[in-house]
């Protein structure tokens, strides 16, 4: 059994929340996405950097191509961005879509600005985001120092938010239904996206729970014989053998243990990580072999067990607390914002991301 967000452990366990909810209002929650390279200037594709307000990120996607006259797939973005938040992004489309850009504006999205490139924007083409949040509601903003030293020097978790797993977890059940060969309710509909989310869900949950374990028995900073260690902001991967070189190594910050992404081309943990991981899949009912009829869908990777937030800043303000800090592409500010809260229910009313 996969245990779901609310039993997901803490880093700053031993110490008191500050209470509250984000998200009361889209000012509330602000992104900018940091790319991951520079434009050049010229090419055949618009790089635009659009502003986005209250706007799903699908729905945002085929605004722009409606406006633009375009192929919804003709629109590149690098990641999923909030639905109920102002974010900055940017978006590609190709060359000829420029005499119509004043169409653009209008209804949740302003064009700041524009340039070229000579490749469409992917998906995971960003290098992190940056963040500045409101936190409503705080009941006990005195506790603010203390987390935010404990998240500064040892990192967040790097799990996955909750709304990975679809409302109330449906998301999760299903690509668990696909995976195990069980009768489910959308099973016989899941194609395209929907079995990707789904088996990705699967996937992301496993990680999740991995985590936790480490959390729980203290060993999230601790490396492990087998551990599949990444150089730190980016870099190779390898097994960690000399343990207390690798120690040293991280405590310098120079690398963090991986979690793993199960698939059949995941880098493979060796010695007690390779135990541990399989114990995890045990936990689900998976194997190894589990995953290899999905192909491309769940290749397999390894994903940082927690992260550094960058320019971590905090401070009381009459409305409750204000946040900014940067996490890596893929990482959750909901993650680090629960750690500050105390809180699995972080939203003033339920809202996707």
């Amino acid at each position: 059994m996969i245990a779901g967000w609310d039993a997901l452990p803490f880093v700053t366990a031993d110490l008191p929340g500050i209470g509250g909810v984000i998200k009361s209002q889209p000012e509330d929650f602000v992104v900018e996405e940091i790319p991951a390279y520079e434009l050049s200037g010229t090419g055949e594709h618009l790089f635009l950097w659009v502003q986005k307000r209250g706007m799903g990120a699908e729905y945002f996607q085929r605004q722009v191509a409606r406006r633009l006259g375009l192929a919804n797939d003709e629109v590149g973005t690098a990641g999923l961005k909030d639905r109920h938040a102002v974010t900055r992004q940017w978006v590609s489309v190709p060359a000829r879509a420029e005499p119509r850009l004043s169409e653009l504006d209008g209804d949740g999205i302003t064009l700041l600005h524009h340039t070229r490139h000579g490749n469409k924007l992917k998906p995971g083409h960003l290098r992190g985001n940056r963040f500045t949040l409101v936190i409503r509601g705080v009941t006990h903003p005195e506790a603010l120092p203390a987390l935010v030293e404990r998240l500064r020097i040892h990192g967040v978790p790097n799990f996955y938010g909750s709304q990975r797993f679809g409302h109330d977890g449906e998301t999760l059940t299903l690509g668990l239904d696909l995976l195990l060969g069980r009768p489910s309710r959308g099973g016989q509909k899941a194609g395209g996206l929907l079995r990707r989310l789904a088996l990705s869900a699967v996937q992301s949950a496993l990680f999740n729970a991995h985590v936790a374990e480490r959390l729980r028995e203290g060993l999230l900073r601790t490396v492990l014989a087998g551990d599949v260690m990444k150089k730190w902001p980016f870099g190779g991967m390898f097994n960690a053998v000399d343990l207390p070189t690798e120690q040293a190594r991280l405590e310098a910050r120079e690398t963090i243990p991986t979690g793993p992404m199960f698939g059949k081309k995941m880098f493979a943990a060796q010695d007690v990580a390779a135990t541990r991981e399989s114990a995890t899949l045990e936990g689900a009912g998976l194997t190894p072999t589990s995953f290899d009829a999905q192909g491309k869908l769940l290749s397999g990777t390894r994903r940082y067990a927690f992260v550094y937030p960058d320019d971590l800043t905090a401070e009381v303000i009459p409305e409750g607390v204000r946040l900014v800090f940067t996490l890596p592409a893929g990482s959750y500010a909901t993650v680090l914002v629960r750690e500050l809260t105390h809180s699995d229910r972080l939203e003033a009313e339920d809202a996707d991301e």
